[in-house]
């Protein structure tokens, strides 16, 4: 057995893991990261970017299909399964490659095997210790599935459904949340019958209930059956086929099952609740500042209560690593982390729903500003549109957007909200014409009194 000392051990090489690692390391400190897989985890290798290549490949095939609209003569042949999963295995190739030279370039010590957190600041891996004035866990999370419902053959998860050689003739998604109408809206691209079982009343149910219902709509449009506020009781499979029961005494059939009931932490087996940490329904619980009950241990991304986001890991990682370097950045505000679905049309959101500001404010005042009045939306031929929503005398304190490529326009919102703007700060800014980022300026001009471009 060896032992290795460092001035920050991070367990877990996902996105918040490698965010603290590289920006500690910038920062002079010495680190020794240790991950069990593949630099750049869940995110990078089985989650944000081949989800979002296979997407993009989705949109390919519906302009194919959808070319007479704009007067373009084209079709779609079919889907070439071999060369989607090549394009998208190409993209996490090729980033995987860049993370390893990053690390090297910034001197982080790679560590590769399963690490145990033995406290009170050391890691075991394989044997060996690596003991950190700083620790941070970052292991993640994995993908949930549902008391009695084994996960094989034709009942999958996102895991085995970024691999897919074939595209199924008929799917049954379990869950509509952002994973569930992902991978529904890449089936139905692709040709296939997709229907998604949600046992809330909603689809995207944490969204405001606005968006909901603009993506509803337009699920229908394209021909996605859904079933919401109804509970899943069992599904059994053949050979060639899955059979779902439902609550209601429907019996549903489909090629696959794909379990999208959400992610949980990544912490069993890694010794957390053995060296006393506190936790709670397997997350492992941080203040403010992402520090622990144990002194010099952080927690960070999946593995803490919260959203379950890379960009949010990403940022606490950095923030981490500031911290233990005495910078003594600003606290993350969990609510000006952005959101996005990446489904068609896509939903993007930050600050609060308009519920969630009521519970908040008692009162708010909101406006809905509808695509329809936005030229560059019409010319995508995309409907949906901006809800805005205002607290009392005060500032816009939520901002959502439907529509094809709105998550584009998030980064603007996510300004206005951390600037804590007034409908009059934002109103007399300049968007360029014609772009969709004029919704978001015609929104504020409407909430500030002075509407221009309004429909409906």
């Amino acid at each position: 057995m060896t032992d290795t000392s460092a001035d920050l051990v991070i367990l877990g090489g996902g996105s918040g893991g490698y965010a603290c690692a590289f920006r500690a390391a910038e920062l002079g400190l010495s680190v020794v990261l240790v991950e069990k897989d593949k630099l750049g985890g869940t995110c990078l290798h089985r989650g944000c970017i081949p989800t979002k290549a296979l997407l993009h490949a989705a949109e390919v095939a519906d302009n194919a299909r959808e070319g007479d609209q704009f007067g373009v003569k084209s079709s779609l042949a079919g889907i070439d399964m071999a060369g989607v999963n090549s394009y998208k295995d190409g993209i996490v190739g090729g980033l995987y490659k860049g993370l390893q030279g990053l690390a090297k370039a910034n001197k982080v010590t790679l560590v590769e095997g399963t690490g145990t957190f033995v406290g009170p600041n050391t890691v075991e891996v394989n044997g060996d210790r690596y003991t950190g004035k700083n620790v941070v866990l970052a292991t993640g999370s994995y993908a949930k599935s549902l008391p009695g419902l084994e996960i094989g053959g034709r009942i999958i998860t996102s895991d085995q459904a970024l691999n897919l050689d074939y595209v199924p003739q008929k799917a049954i998604v379990l869950g509509g949340g952002v994973i569930g109408v992902e991978f529904a809206s890449v089936w139905r691209s692709f040709g296939a019958e997709v229907t998604i079982i949600e046992a809330l009343p909603r689809l995207v149910p944490s969204e405001d209930e606005w968006a909901s219902k603009q993506l509803e709509r337009a699920f229908r449009k394209r021909g996605i059956t859904f079933k919401t506020g109804v509970r899943f009781t069992g599904a059994s499979q053949t050979d060639t086929s899955v059979s779902v029961n439902l609550e209601s005494g429907e019996t549903l059939e489909a090629d696959l099952l794909l379990v999208a009931v959400g992610r949980g932490p990544n912490s069993a087996g890694h010794g957390y609740e053995e060296a006393g940490l506190r936790t709670e329904r397997g997350f492992v619980l941080t203040d403010e500042r992402l520090r622990t009950n144990l002194p010099g241990v952080f927690a960070v991304g999946d593995l803490v209560p919260g959203l379950q986001l890379a960009h949010r890991g990403f940022q606490q990682g950095i923030f981490i690593a500031e911290e233990i370097a005495g910078l003594n950045p600003r606290v993350i505000d969990e609510a000006g982390i952005p959101r996005v679905t990446y489904c068609k049309p896509e939903v993007a959101s930050v600050g609060l729903t308009e519920s969630a500001a009521k519970e908040k404010y008692g009162s708010v005042e909101t406006y809905v500003y509808n695509l329809a009045g936005n030229g560059k939306s019409q010319i995508l031929k995309t409907a949906g549109g901006v809800k805005l929503v205002k607290a009392p005398e005060g500032p816009v304190v939520g901002i959502t957007l439907v529509g094809e490529r709105v998550g584009e326009l998030i980064g603007e919102a996510q300004l206005i909200y951390s600037w804590e703007a007034f409908p009059e700060d934002v109103a007399p800014l300049i968007h360029a014409h014609p772009t969709q980022n004029e919704a978001l300026g015609e929104a504020f001009l409407a909430l500030a009194g002075k509407p221009l471009h309004v429909h409906g």
